[in-house]
């Protein structure tokens, strides 16, 4: 199926797997700027469009619940669609696609090393996913099949990504059934529960009779740590009899831990935790981390909040995380460095991030105190258990009313602009940590010791969610989540506009760099926090591009070798020109303008080196070496608006110095 065009936007890119009910693909969506996503193919064996439509209500609907799950944490769903494929109609199921490598993925690596992950790593693991269960079970939605192939670990954030729901293979395998015991045209009623779930991480109950509650997740995901943990089968982990106890025989874990997963994988479902809220509870003992719940009510719309993350105790000595590393991006991009360079301290909280910091729970909004246990502070090796609320008098006392005014308005913005609350608490983090070296990345205390500091981090949130202002909304949703294969669907997409990667840069580096002066134009800092902000920027100056209002094609008159061009720019802002020359033809380009400008040109081939690139330079002059059309843009690089003219003169033989540049 790779390169067919689907729905009339999906262009099939290749295939990424086949299940029992049909293949998914890798496509990108021409009606979103060729943005990756998944289709998921289903093809059901029913006769007649009555019987197709009806199965296609049913997805619908299973489709339609997913759709309002709006979760950082889960691929969004976007639609549904049927088309018509060799002969057949087919169901397709259009979601996000996740970069980065599963879980299953990532234990084969290590396993080929000989090693497998630690107690530590899945403690983590389990507090960053129970949140997400917490999530989907107030929304009435069980997973179904959680296991290690069906986990991605997301390479931005290191967050683990829960993908492949178990509903909609549910009602496609009703629709084969029922299409299979019935002649007549086909009523698609609701038939008997199906058994779905994979053997070994399902539980009893749900392979053997269908049935499926929130422990059914809570026993799949306690069966996923075993077998990461062990790089053991399930079945290897447990007696044909049912003894679900043997894997303790091998395995040597701290006796909390050893508790909470013996319960969620208790035969008896009335005895395993009945809620994500019981099992966070009890991992707190664990991490010494009392955890706040997600205490939605109904479903819908989610605002990613901090508030189902853990809160790590202050200034506590914490113990580091190993987190599987993010690829590193290979694709070409403007380089440009961060004036942010990562401590010690600031790696070891990144490793940590799926935690979350502690501040971003209990900072961003007072009226999310009454959900939140206490802060638990340790003293050598005695914890206090966590406690389920906190007094009007201790909520009065931990902050001065300015400072929960403060933090109120940065979680209010942080609404307002939908941005990722872990993307926000990373980026401030990067920022905060590399300003104090000295810190090493302790946490802070809720004390007017650290008032000062806790100030300044808030300060941060707020400069930088302010920025974000600037951008666009379709760009600020997908924070966090730009990967190297959104550079190159945005390398392709200029090139339909006949321009180069290097001028669309020059555009996204003009507003970048407004904002950011004080970062470095040498390293490429495109997996760290702030190089998401530099791939937002860019899929709003390509939109600019599309729209016209940032590009121009310069035509000159006939019989007429030279022409000028004139604007306006504001602070960060850019302009990007393509004219058509032929090669040995003499060109002079004269940039007036009233104040600090960049200005660069670039022949046809991308691999040709640039005749000026971010050059302070007014003017240049000398014999093109290509034939074809040479791009040049005008950036600002003044904090007031600046009014330009630019002259161009062309000649078959003009007396220049070829190559010269003169300033200003």
């Amino acid at each position: 199926m790779a390169g067919e065009l689907l729905g009339w936007r999906y262009q099939v890119l290749r295939e990424l797997g086949q299940g029992g009910f049909g293949r998914t693909y890798l496509a990108q969506d021409s009606n979103r700027f060729n943005e990756p996503c998944v289709l998921k193919e289903f093809a059901p064996q029913v006769e007649g469009e009555a019987a197709l439509q009806k199965a296609e209500e049913l997805f619908a609907r299973e489709a339609g619940t997913l759709y309002q799950l709006q979760h950082p944490q889960i691929p969004r769903f976007r639609e549904l669609f049927r088309a018509e494929w060799q002969g057949r109609d087919r169901i397709f199921l259009v979601q996000d696609y996740v970069e980065g490598q599963t879980y299953q993925e990532l234990l084969q690596t290590r396993q080929r090393q000989g090693q497998s992950f630690s107690e530590a790593e899945i403690t983590d693991l389990l507090l960053q996913l129970l949140p997400v269960l917490d999530y989907i079970h107030t929304a009435g939605v069980i997973h179904r099949d959680i296991s290690p192939d069906n986990l991605i670990c997301r390479p931005t954030d290191g967050l683990p990504v829960l993908i492949d729901y178990g509903g909609v293979k549910q009602v496609a395998a009703r629709v084969a059934s029922i299409s299979q015991r019935v002649v007549a045209p086909v009523q698609l009623q609701p038939g008997p529960i199906t058994r779905l779930g994979k053997v070994g991480y399902a539980p009893a109950e749900q392979l053997d009779h269908g049935e499926v509650h929130p422990h059914s997740d809570f026993y799949a995901l306690a069966v996923t740590s075993l077998v990461l943990l062990t790089g053991q089968e399930p079945q290897a982990l447990f007696t044909s009899k049912g003894d679900r106890t043997r894997w303790q025989q091998s395995l040597k874990l701290s006796p909390n831990l050893t508790n909470v997963l013996t319960k969620m994988l208790d035969p008896y479902p009335s005895r395993r935790y009945q809620s994500a809220q019981a099992v966070m509870q009890a991992l707190g003992a664990i991490a010494a981390q009392p955890l706040g719940g997600h205490q939605n009510q109904s479903i819908p719309a989610f605002t990613p909040d901090l508030a189902t993350k853990v809160v790590s105790p202050a200034r506590a000595q914490t113990i580091p995380v190993l987190q599987p590393k993010p690829n590193t991006p290979k694709t070409a991009v403007r380089k440009f460095g961060s004036v942010w360079r990562p401590t010690a301290g600031l790696v070891l909280l990144l490793a940590m991030v799926g935690v979350g910091w502690w501040a971003g729970v209990k900072w961003l909004a007072p009226a999310l105190k009454s959900k939140l246990p206490d802060i638990i502070r340790s003293t050598g090796n005695q914890v206090k258990p966590p406690v389920k609320s906190i007094s009007p008098n201790r909520q009065e006392s931990d902050f001065s009313k300015s400072e929960q005014s403060r933090k109120q308005q940065i979680q209010d913005l942080r609404d307002q602009l939908g941005i990722n609350s872990p993307f926000l608490v990373n980026l401030v983090n990067q920022a905060f940590y590399a300003k104090h070296p000295e810190l090493n990345g302790q946490k802070l205390g809720t004390g007017k010791a650290d008032a000062g500091l806790r100030a300044e981090w808030d300060e941060l949130a707020l400069q930088f969610l302010n920025q974000l202002q600037g951008v666009g909304s379709e760009a600020r949703s997908r924070l966090g989540q730009y990967t190297e294969d959104t550079v190159r669907d945005r390398q392709a997409a200029a090139a339909q506009l006949n321009l180069s990667s290097r001028a669309l840069n020059d555009l996204t580096d003009a507003q970048f760099f407004h904002w950011f002066p004080t970062v470095s134009r040498q390293e490429n800092l495109l997996s760290q926090p702030i190089g998401q902000l530099w791939q937002a920027i860019a899929v709003d100056k390509l939109n600019a591009l599309r729209s016209g209002v940032a590009l121009e094609r310069i035509e000159f008159p006939a019989d007429n070798f030279s022409h000028q061009v004139s604007g306006t720019l504001k602070p960060g802002q850019s302009k990007a020109y393509v004219a058509s020359f032929t090669q040995n033809q003499a060109l002079r380009l004269k940039l007036q303008a009233a104040g600090s400008t960049r200005l660069s040109v670039y022949p046809p081939s991308s691999k040709a080196s640039a005749l000026l690139e971010d050059s302070s330079s007014t003017d240049w002059s000398g014999k093109l070496p290509d034939t074809g059309l040479y791009e040049i843009t005008v950036a600002s690089d003044s904090q007031n608006s600046v009014s330009y003219t630019l002259d161009l003169s062309a000649a078959d033989e003009v007396d220049v110095n070829p190559g010269a540049v003169s300033g200003n």
